[in-house]
């Protein structure tokens, strides 16, 4: 028996939730639907940093816009070795609602795990928040949809 692995674009949807910008004073990404998925993996990269961001925190949310956000637990895996030949990402760090303090390492990443089963009634919705001072500092963020409940060459929007 062997294994290929898998078409994310055909068994998964990918949203890009933060372009890769300037976040000084914080950054807020959209907001995408988990209904019809099982599981998100965010993935959070972090370039030129002035100085640590502040938290890394997962809102539950009622809607695309962001509304009722609500800090939620989520777990956590780490790569913070500043510099991209490092691929190696830490054992699994369960993070409470209050948030994670990233490091003020540059070209760093994080993947965030998180279930579906795991939002709060009502709140399908999830949204990445950093937030940061009066530092340039620069991020993007990426969340990879699975479980989806109708997969194929296209998927739906998650994002309204």
């Amino acid at each position: 028996m062997s294994v290929k692995g898998f078409y994310t674009a055909q068994e998964g949807h990918v949203v890009s939730i933060l372009s890769p910008q300037n976040i000084s004073g914080g950054a807020t990404a959209q907001a995408f639907n988990m209904a019809g998925y099982r599981h998100a993996s965010i993935i959070l990269q972090l370039g030129a940093q002035a100085a640590a961001n502040t938290k890394i925190l997962v809102n539950a949310c009622s809607d695309a816009a962001g509304d009722g956000a609500t800090a939620i637990p989520f777990d956590l895996f780490l790569q913070e070795t500043a510099g991209n030949v490092n691929d190696v990402l830490s054992t699994r760090t369960p993070v409470d609602d209050e948030g994670y303090t990233p490091s003020a390492n540059k070209n760093i990443f994080y993947v965030i795990e998180l279930d579906a089963d795991a939002l709060p009634a009502g709140s399908s919705f999830v949204q990445l928040e950093v937030t940061n001072g009066a530092n340039a500092n620069f991020a993007s963020a990426v969340a990879v949809l699975s479980g989806g409940r109708f997969v194929g060459d296209q998927s739906q929007t998650a994002t309204s």
